[in-house]
């Protein structure tokens, strides 16, 4: 345990540097991620892919996403060093760029995606535990509050670099642009190698006693945990709700303008901004205030959307709508990997915690596209949106009467003593 303090103690002279790094590091991650988006369909479709083919090497990325979030989750938290998982899986998305770039045959875009949705699971707990790490489970919301800023300003560089690169170049440079980036995103993790290393009681071995069979019960304790429970079903709830939105609202801006590309780019843009502007102030009210205040702020906004998008048809007011969607991601995006942290930091588990939240947001996103496509499809739009509005304000009411606050009590745990401020960046703050 000396070794491990002397550690911990050395670690505000540089944790500045750290910090700053692991910004940067958000920045480009969420660079490189713009490329894996909507470019990837325009790209196909240059290459003479057909609407099938596209969505069959979709959703082979996103069935692999679904299935690797608990197994990544569980090789993060086994990993001491966070730094390593997190370069392995940006040179990984490398790699699944070059593919897509240099060859786009079926096999290699299977291939990409597959690689493509493995790595994506490793790299978001990767920055929640670097996270956790740097922070402690004191100063999480706030660091994550930084996470996000950078991401939401990472999101619309990316998206302007690509878009003009796709425009002024070509579809295909749009890959090598995004393996491109891959090289910054590694070099800002430097700063991090020595401080991104999780101390005994981050580590499942130490934390869950001598034997195997202790960890495997801690975990079932954790994954049995009332509070992680129904956040899963909260996350899965507002993910139904969520994700199919942005689609339908484009299908009825197509019918009603024709060409809506540029009203939905600011339908995309105008969030990112909030995101960028709002995070660290929920990152800060969710630690004064706790985290259920945060999480229904967010969640509010979505039965609201909804039912906006339900009554009105002018652009302009479609974009101004945009706005709640902000908020809300502002407010999840930084819910999800805190309250994970609530409950299971100190059990070893955290990110394979937040892989069992992850799989419950996959099957909530799965799901609700085609339904709600179908609600539209046979019942018409209106009808659809106001489907979402009820699933929303189920959200809303499971969080207002089921979801127990999950903000660690400070006096409680360390005996009426509060941490002092320079332990905040130290993995001994978490014990």
């Amino acid at each position: 345990m000396a070794d491990n303090d002397h550690a911990t103690a050395a670690i505000p002279d540089g944790a500045p540097a750290a910090e700053r790094g692991l910004d940067w590091f958000n920045l480009f991650v969420a660079n490189i991620q713009t490329g894996f988006g909507p470019f990837i369909a325009v790209y196909l479709s240059s290459q003479s892919w057909t609407q099938t083919s596209i969505g069959l090497a979709l959703s082979i990325g996103t069935v692999t996403a679904m299935a690797s979030q608990v197994p990544a989750g569980a090789l993060v938290d086994a990993m001491p060093n966070k730094t390593r998982v997190a370069a392995f899986s940006v040179l990984v998305f490398t790699v699944s760029a070059l593919m897509f770039a240099i060859y786009p045959i079926p096999l290699l875009v299977y291939l990409a995606e597959i690689l493509h949705g493995i790595s994506s699971c490793t790299l978001g707990p990767a920055i929640a535990a670097m996270s956790l790490v740097l922070a402690g489970r004191y100063g999480m919301g706030l660091r994550l509050g930084r996470n996000a800023r950078f991401a939401a300003i990472g999101n619309g560089l990316g998206a302007a670099l690509m878009g003009a690169c796709g425009q002024y170049v070509s579809e295909r440079a749009v890959f090598f642009l995004t393996a491109a980036l891959t090289l910054p995103a590694l070099v800002a993790l430097v700063p991090l190698r020595r401080y991104a290393v999780a101390g005994p009681a981050l580590q499942p071995a130490a934390s869950s006693g001598t034997s195997g069979g202790h960890g495997r019960a801690q975990f079932l304790r954790v994954l049995a945990d009332r509070r992680l429970l129904i956040f899963c079903g909260c996350a899965m709830l507002f993910t139904f709700a969520n994700a199919p939105m942005l689609m339908l609202i484009s299908g009825t801006m197509t019918a009603k303008v024709g060409n809506p590309s540029l009203l939905i780019a600011a339908c995309i843009v105008l969030p990112q901004m909030i995101v960028a502007l709002g995070s660290p102030a929920m990152g800060r009210l969710a630690e004064q205030q706790g985290r259920r205040v945060v999480l229904l702020i967010g969640f509010i906004m979505l039965p609201l959307r909804g039912l906006l998008f339900a009554t009105i048809t002018t652009p302009a007011l479609v974009v101004a709508v945009q706005a709640l969607d902000g908020i809300a991601a502002a407010c999840f995006g930084i819910m999800v990997p805190l309250i994970v942290s609530d409950v299971a930091a100190r059990s070893g588990h955290f990110n394979l915690s937040l892989g069992v939240v992850g799989f419950a947001i996959g099957i909530g996103g799965t799901l609700s596209t085609p339904a709600a496509g179908w609600l539209a499809d046979h019942f018409g739009t209106q009808l659809a949106f106001s489907g979402l509005t009820g699933v929303g304000i189920t959200a809303v009411l499971l969080v207002l009467f089921a979801m127990p606050e999950t903000r660690p009590d400070k006096d409680a745990e360390d005996g009426g003593e509060r941490p002092q401020p320079a332990a905040s960046a130290r993995p001994a703050a978490v014990h």
